[in-house]
């Protein structure tokens, strides 16, 4: 396969939050290409933006590229207008999945479960949030990843603060029910549902610290549900995946609460290839070694023509 993709530029770093995570993830989806003899270049847009990116001629584009300027649909919408191929979603996918308010109302709208959510102001009813979500909530930024500005909150006193923090990195804040329980995230390459992991935190929260830089965060593969419950929860993410357009490659983050029930909590169309991301060690627990990935992703460039 890889003598037939042509020049690829891998696209990463940026100008988002996420910069650091994305140029970990590029130079390891750069040196997979490599390594299987693709003819492949890795681009930082930070450095000449679009410009830099046309002289370097590629016929298809990796985007390894997380949070906004890479997953939101602003990229794949100028790559759509220079006629380049491009890895994962499309516009209308990257970005309603980079918002995760809009995402839940698409699913809420589809009958899938999710959690209640608000959205917060700097004059919001502070008691009135507390009193519809109960306590602990979760408050997030709409549009950041890397679990970037979320706090949990156990009290009504600390709930402003927590918005104030959010805010920094989004204007658009919301407040969300917390769901007790076991942490899930299901990958998906392609037509195929990957075997889930089930992460579990010492600290109880899967942060920036837990994801990227703590060697004390367990992965569980298998993730320890019976065969019934792990086809319900592969069933469930590969709906929610389709209901915002999604296609190519993916991950969901799915909470399943004391009942056993799951519940969606977000989408994400350009997830980490870092040493520490959970695609790749999903897709090599069910037989598919890192290059073997890359490739199946790079494949999807050409997919949506």
């Amino acid at each position: 396969m890889s003598d037939d993709m042509g020049r690829v530029a891998v696209l990463f770093g940026g100008a988002s939050a996420e910069r650091e995570v994305s140029l970990k993830s590029g130079a390891a989806v750069l040196a997979a290409l490599e390594r299987q003899g693709v003819d492949a270049i890795g681009y930082d847009p930070a450095d000449a933006g679009l410009v830099g990116l046309e002289a370097l001629a590629p016929e298809r584009v990796f985007i390894a590229l997380h949070g906004r300027g890479g997953e939101d649909g602003t990229l794949q919408g100028a790559l759509e207008l220079l006629d380049i191929p491009y890895t994962g979603s499309g516009v209308l996918a990257s970005a309603l999945g980079m918002d995760k308010q809009r995402t839940k109302l698409v699913w809420q709208a589809l009958g899938l479960p999710t959690p209640e959510s608000v959205m917060l102001g700097p004059d919001a009813d502070w008691q009135a949030v507390v009193e519809r979500l109960g306590l602990p909530l979760i408050v997030k930024p709409v549009h950041e990843g890397s679990t970037l500005g979320i706090s949990i909150v156990e009290s009504r006193d600390a709930l402003e603060a927590a918005y104030r923090d959010a805010a920094r990195f989004d204007a658009r804040v919301m407040a969300e029910r917390f769901i007790q329980g076991e942490e899930y995230t299901v990958s998906l390459l392609g037509d195929e549902v990957l075997p889930a992991i089930r992460v579990e935190v010492p600290g109880g929260f899967y942060d920036y610290e837990a994801k990227y830089v703590s060697d004390d965060t367990r992965y569980h593969l298998p993730c320890g549900l019976s065969a019934d419950e792990e086809a319900e929860l592969a069933g469930l993410c590969r709906e929610a995946f389709a209901a915002i357009g999604a296609e190519g490659w993916g991950r969901i983050d799915v909470m399943r609460d004391g009942a056993g029930r799951f519940w969606l909590i977000e989408v994400n169309t350009v997830p980490g290839m870092t040493d520490h991301s959970l695609v790749p060690q999903s897709a090599a627990h069910a037989g598919i070694d890192f290059d073997a990935l890359v490739l199946r992703i790079l494949a999807t460039a050409g997919a949506r023509r």
